[in-house]
């Protein structure tokens, strides 16, 4: 059977899952409801976290298709998949055009010279042009470098919603046939008649954990066959090699496992045996085989520590709370977390780097989820000395945006560092349903966009997007003042009364509610002037009984900016720790007494 190998990239929320659900169900290995993003927190979402594998058959041919993220913070992911295919299949929204993950996606596709395949999508919504995101993509493949062959390229128009695709927006269609036809026609062949013939030569571009199997790596055999119980050669990319033996192998059918005894060059597999086996490494039965070219993944970017949680609240929640504990679930998160560093030392402090907030928020999530209980410090920038000079990561940030909120947006990215590079009509035209956009393109620091994201859907009343994507090392640029507001810090333990709020709210935003226990030294919200407050608010209202004008206001509470995991990163003080428990998501001072911080602050 013939092979084909592709992956769907795209920018967040542009489609590629939901086109891919629609693949699996036309080709009748997927049925109704069933979705790639299996994991609860992607659906919860609505975003793709995690790569994943699946293969649909079509005339006789095998496609596998390797579904990716489309958030920057996962782009490792990405990268690795890329060296495993042969051909893309490039998304971009009808109405938004090419986005900063897009352009990031395809950057990576053409300097490994494959020739995407450019899926328009979503050419139903009111505001859609077509015709203007075919141009703004033929734009950026010469803008990033591509080839006369890879701007040549085929496009396909589709609603994945609807499962419909076409060659032109004036044929009728009622299924995804063009698309299908198209990857046929313009994907090359997996493997040659002579690659069969050769030593077996895989690469791991993928990892898993099973718990009875151990260490799972999704592989891309590029020559030979590979069988189950085969002893193997594994070539780091240091140059050592050491031996192994492949216990058990799994090839896809739909967005099943389905176990196999043999896999032949230019197919997609997973295997177990291994257990110390990496990304980019090579697997061979010949041991005089030359190694395939190392998987390099982007460094991380910011940086924070994870504690045991020491709140006096803390195991009230929580089923995994030791140092231990965290230990082993971080160990084992390094796993198949291939963007993630974790230094440990021999105190309990953990040292964690990702990719941005988005990619330790989604480990913090499952972590709890979990049943762990632990509390983390504020996110840092990783900064690189380099010929003497301090560099910082820079990131791209594309904003869209209604006019009226332009002004704001530009002064808020100003005082952060931000430089406007580009400015002009949304990608829409400015025939946009909610009024006429506009899009800005930003350049600076990471540090800048730390704790932007939720003032930014303030400052646009929600109906603003941002995107972003780290475009390298820059010289660093100096201070930045991310916070403008103070903490408003508990002084006393007990129960939050309705009457103390009350009267609190108009200091400032509120992180709780009533009938909500609090501890001394848990920061209950914040003070809009940007001075450290301590307050009591398990006060109540004194009762007497004299009666006088007045004594009995309705008291109207606003509604709290309850924290979550990705506000509280956002929000937090350098001298603060973010408590987090399967139940609860709590700010605190790291010195919980007055007494204690005002030693600290001498020192």
């Amino acid at each position: 059977m013939e092979i084909r190998n592709i992956a769907i990239i795209a920018h967040v929320d542009h489609g590629k899952t939901t086109l891919t659900d629609a693949l699996l169900r036309q080709t009748g290995v997927a049925e109704e409801g069933v979705s790639m993003d299996s994991n609860a927190l992607e659906r919860e979402r609505g975003i793709t976290i995690y790569s994943k594998n699946a293969s649909i058959p079509y005339k006789g041919t095998k496609i596998n298709i390797v579904d990716t993220p489309g958030h920057a913070d996962f782009g490792s992911e990405v990268e690795r998949v890329l060296r495993s295919i042969d051909s893309v299949l490039l998304v971009v929204d009808a109405q938004e055009g090419p986005m900063p993950q897009t352009r990031f996606v395809l950057k990576k596709s053409l300097e490994l010279g494959i020739k995407p395949i450019v899926v328009i999508n979503k050419i139903d919504k009111p505001a859609a042009d077509p015709k203007r995101s075919e141009e703004q993509v033929l734009e950026l493949f010469l803008e990033l470098g591509a080839s006369d062959e890879q701007a040549n390229f085929p496009i396909v128009y589709s609603i994945g919603r609807q499962g419909i695709a076409k060659l032109k927006l004036t044929d009728e269609s009622k299924d995804l046939v063009p698309l299908l036809e198209t990857i046929l026609q313009h994907v090359p062949a997996a493997s040659s008649p002579d690659a069969v013939q050769r030593p077996a030569q895989a690469q791991p571009f993928n990892l898993g954990y099973d718990n009875f199997l151990g260490r799972l790596a999704v592989v891309r055999l590029y020559g030979g066959i590979l069988k189950t119980g085969a002893a193997v050669f594994v070539k780091k990319i240091g140059g050592e090699t050491h031996t192994g033996k492949i216990t058990k192998m799994f090839t896809f059918r739909g967005l099943q496992k389905v176990e196999t005894a043999e896999v032949a060059a230019g197919d997609i597999a997973m295997i177990a045996g291994i257990p110390d086996i990496f990304i980019g490494e090579t697997i061979t039965t010949d041991e005089s085989v030359e190694p395939l070219p190392a998987i390099d993944v982007d460094p991380p970017t910011i940086t924070l520590n994870f504690l045991v949680n020491n709140s006096p609240f803390a195991g009230r929640e929580g089923k995994f709370v030791t140092s231990r504990q965290i230990r082993e679930r971080l160990e084992r998160e390094l796993e198949v977390n291939v963007g993630l560093r974790v230094e440990f030392d021999k105190s309990d402090i953990f040292h964690v780097s990702g990719r941005g907030e988005l990619h330790i928020a989604i480990l913090l999530e499952n972590m709890r989820r979990e049943g762990y209980e632990m509390q983390v410090s504020q996110p840092q920038v990783i900064f690189h000395e380099e010929g003497g000079q301090k560099l910082e990561p820079f990131e791209e940030v594309i904003v869209d945006t209604p006019q009226q909120y332009q002004g704001a947006i530009i002064e808020r990215l100003g005082t952060r560092k931000f430089v406007m590079s580009a400015v002009g009509g949304s990608a829409s035209g400015g025939k946009d349903y909610h009024g006429n956009h506009v899009r800005m393109i930003f350049e600076g620091p990471t540090r800048g966009l730390l704790g932007y994201r939720s003032q930014f859907v303030l400052d646009t009343k929600g109906e603003g997007i941002l995107s972003s994507r780290v475009v390298g090392f820059k010289p660093q640029v100096g201070e930045i003042r991310r916070r403008n507001v103070g903490s408003m810090i508990s002084m006393a333990s007990g129960k939050a009364l309705g009457f103390s709020l009350w009267n609190l709210q108009e200091r400032g935003i509120l992180y709780i509610g009533p009938a909500v226990e609090v501890y001394e030294g848990m920061v209950i919200g914040n003070t809009s002037k940007g001075e450290e407050m301590m307050v009591n608010p398990t006060k109540g209202k004194q009762l007497t009984n004299m009666r006088s004008r007045g004594a009995d206001e309705a008291i109207n509470l606003v509604p709290p900016f309850e924290l979550t995991i990705e506000r509280g990163l956002e929000v937090m003080a350098e001298d603060e720790y973010l408590e987090i428990t399967p139940t609860s998501v709590r700010l605190r001072k790291q010195q919980l007494t007055e007494i204690d911080r005002s030693r600290v602050k001498r020192q």
